[in-house]
This record gives C-alpha cells, sequence and structure tokens, in this order.
C-alpha cells in the first residue's frame, strides 16, 4: 500500500477561518536555503529545479528497492527577514530569506540521499544539487490556518494570527514562517491556492 502522509499526520490539515493550536511532530524534510524574491530570484528556481528531482528519485528508490511507496509530498517553505515588516507588511520580497522543504518518510536516510544525488546529478538540470540536505525539523505547538487565494493576500490573515490570536491566547512567536503549498501554482488560478499557514509559538511568560 502507498503511505500518504498528508492523510495519515494530522498537521497537514487545516481550517479555513480558523486559528488551530496544534503541536506538530518531529518530522524529516529535504532542505535547501536561499534568499530574494521567489518570483524572480535565480536560487529560488534553481532550488525547486535540484528539490523535486531527488524527491521523485528518493521516492522510486524506495518503492523499487524498499518496498515502501509513498506520496511525494507537497512543497512546504520556511520565510523570514532581519526586518518581518518587509514579510507581514510591505512585502518586499527582495529581502527574504527562505528554506524550501519537502517532507520524507523516517526510513529515508542520508545514505539513500547520496545514492539518489549522484543519481540525479548524472542526468543534469538541477544546479543547485549540492545544497539540498535531509534534516530532522521539530516544530513543536504552532498555530496554523488554511488561506485560500492569492499569496500576496495573506497579509490580513498573518496580521490576525500575529497581533490577535496569539497574544489573545497568551502564546508568544518563536520560530520561523511557514507555509505549505496543497496546490500546484502553476495549474490553478491564484483565488483557488490553498496554502497552510502556520506559525511556531510558545506559551508567554506574563
Amino acid at each position: 500500500m502507498k503511505a500518504d502522509f498528508k492523510k495519515q499526520i494530522e498537521t497537514y490539515s487545516a481550517r479555513r477561518g480558523t486559528f488551530s493550536i496544534v503541536t506538530v511532530p518531529s518530522l524529516q524534510y529535504l532542505m535547501i536555503d536561499g534568499h530574494g524574491d521567489p518570483n524572480t530570484a535565480k536560487a529560488y528556481q534553481d532550488a525547486l529545479t535540484s528539490l523535486y528531482p531527488l524527491a521523485y528519485k528518493l521516492k522510486f528508490f524506495s518503492k523499487g528497492e524498499l518496498d515502501r511507496d509513498y506520496s511525494v509530498m507537497p512543497l512546504e517553505a520556511l520565510w523570514w527577514s532581519d526586518d518581518m515588516d518587509s514579510f507581514t507588511t510591505a512585502r518586499d520580497k527582495s529581502r527574504w530569506e527562505w528554506t524550501l522543504m519537502n517532507m520524507l518518510p523516517e526510513w529515508i536516510t542520508r545514505e539513500h540521499l547520496d545514492a539518489a544525488r549522484e543519481m540525479v546529478a548524472q542526468k543534469g538540470g538541477a544546479p543547485a544539487l549540492d545544497a539540498v540536505r535531509l534534516e530532522q525539523f521539530d516544530e513543536g505547538l504552532s498555530v496554523q490556518t488554511l488561506h485560500v487565494g492569492s499569496y500576496d493576500d495573506e497579509t490580513p490573515v498573518l496580521d490576525a494570527m500575529h497581533n490577535e490570536f496569539i497574544p489573545a491566547n497568551r502564546l508568544q512567536l518563536t520560530g520561523k514562517h511557514h507555509e505549505i503549498y496543497l496546490s500546484d501554482a502553476r495549474r490553478t488560478s491564484p483565488d483557488k491556492l490553498r496554502t497552510i499557514l502556520r506559525q511556531p509559538v510558545a506559551k508567554s511568560r506574563e
């Protein structure tokens, strides 16, 4: 049977118009870091064209060699900036830092990644291949919601999350803004894009 972690892991589901307090389990991801506007930065495109060939090569390796099949997970990203207003208010994308991510099952190892990297490199077309790493990420306590619409329309939702819901529940922001892209932006109109918006938090000491 093919494992579908998007259905099995509860935190890959969220409701529109509702902020939920969740505990995200420790998971492992392919990760690659970069800087700049995701719409124009070459580094972002290089990261995407390197991350997904690896993700699919590992999926087919797992199915063929380990007899453990699974669905490739959606693209995810951590976003931040030295001045967070450039992210939540001004939307100055040229100042954004990011980490693109793709979740992998726990049975995939660094040795599997090294083998997959070698096979992808032989085919070419993955310019940032050496920058992709396998890393465990323990996000823990978080607030999340489902946003439906353009990425540029996230600002009011983030403002309500950061400045209303989180303080009202005696929480404080702790980690990087996290987005999970449930829709393929290449095939979905902007007004129908479905994105989980997540913010790691801690209980306030006040």
